[in-house]
């Protein structure tokens, strides 16, 4: 194979993977707590996750299903998949140490100590369990990505822009509670890059291992069960966290916002 071609590939995926990095450093841009701009970009966070799940993850997982089963096997295996990443996304969520849940409150910085350090070390969990679902996210999208600029360069830049896009809001998942439970813009910008490696490492793999065992029925199974993953992330962890900022209406609106942008840059991009 052209060592050209392999190395334009790794850089696109390179390139998409960095992209959560765009999120973080956006998030560092604020200088205090804001409850309504948490409360929404969680919010968003959660609708960007939820909207590609059922838009593009699953409907790709039952296609690589159908194509390699057949009709009657094929969408049985792609549910099977998806709840399975919720199965997974569970098991995650018991094996990091939980907290008691914060009070209600409007503003971060009218809380006591004690309540105070409740919060940001459920944020703080928040931010560990995303950066690990993203990760997780992450790496069949560099698989997916580098195979497609190998056998296309066209349309592996066009994949490559449009996981991009994803990725910033995905960095600003991490970041958000990260950088309000630390107040370590470092420890923000670091964590939401860490989960962009995943994508070059994915591409890494997928040459040196998987190349010769790449098939139809392993993606559509990597694909229905990050869609589980992450829709469990979504409703047990991003909402209620953002609900808990006393700004429901906020987070339904950057719930909405998070699927428009999303909708919008799978119809121009993909």
């Amino acid at each position: 194979m052209d060592p050209g071609v392999v190395w334009f590939a790794f850089t696109l995926t390179l390139l998409a993977g960095l992209s959560t990095g765009i999120g973080s450093l956006l998030v560092c841009c604020t200088r205090h707590t804001n409850k309504r701009f948490l409360a929404g970009v969680l919010g968003f966070s959660a609708g960007v996750m939820v909207y590609v799940s059922f838009a593009e993850l699953l409907g790709e997982s039952q296609r690589l299903f159908i194509g390699a089963a057949g009709t009657e096997w094929g969408p049985l295996l792609s549910v099977l998949a998806f709840f399975a990443g919720i199965l997974i996304a569970v098991a995650i969520d018991r094996l990091v140490p939980s907290f008691e849940n914060p009070h209600h409150y409007h503003c971060v910085e009218d809380l006591d100590d004690k309540i105070k350090a409740r919060s940001f070390r459920k944020l703080y969990r928040i931010g560990l369990i995303t950066a690990l679902v993203m990760t997780v996210h992450n790496f069949p999208e560099g698989i997916a990505t580098f195979m497609t600029a190998i056998s296309d360069h066209r349309l592996g830049v066009a994949i490559a822009f449009a996981i991009a896009i994803h990725n910033i809001p995905e960095g600003i998942a991490v970041a958000v509670p990260i950088h309000y439970a630390t107040k370590s813009r470092k420890k923000a910008v670091l964590y939401s890059f860490l989960t962009g490696f995943a994508e070059p490492l994915g591409a890494v793999v997928a040459y040196l291992m998987l190349l010769p065992f790449l098939s139809d029925q392993l993606f559509g199974a990597l694909f229905g069960a990050v869609a589980g993953i992450m829709v469990f992330i979504s409703f047990d962890q991003l909402l209620p966290a953002a609900s808990e900022f006393g700004e429901q209406h906020l987070t339904i609106v950057g719930l909405v916002a998070g699927m428009a942008v999303m909708a919008v840059s799978l119809l121009i991009f993909l």
